[in-house]
């Protein structure tokens, strides 16, 4: 073996290693990378479902507040039913005549 091909072959050596060396970098990296997608995935994951129970409540609380009346409502709900039931009165009252 000659000197220029124990250059060539100690060069190919050293540039082997060197790409060996990226590449186990390389797959270090991609496994960091993977782990963070997977915590962020799940982050999501959880905020959505956080999200939507927030609207789940909200909606049961908008329906809540259509269906509760307050003290007023409720007087002036019986005043208008005081009021259907005389006119009905006085409607079979003048069917009877």
């Amino acid at each position: 073996m000659t000197e220029e091909d124990k250059l060539q072959l100690s060069a190919f050596e050293t540039k082997l290693r060197h790409f060996m060396y990226v590449y186990r970098e390389t797959r270090r990296e991609n496994a960091e990378l993977r782990a963070l997608l997977a915590e962020k995935d799940s982050t999501i994951a959880r905020l959505e479902q956080d999200c939507r129970s927030h609207q789940e409540a909200y909606t049961k609380l908008m329906a809540a507040r259509t269906v509760a009346l307050t003290d007023s409502d409720v007087e002036q709900t019986r005043k208008k039913l005081s009021k259907l039931v005389r006119e009905i009165d006085r409607c079979i009252a003048l069917l009877n005549e």
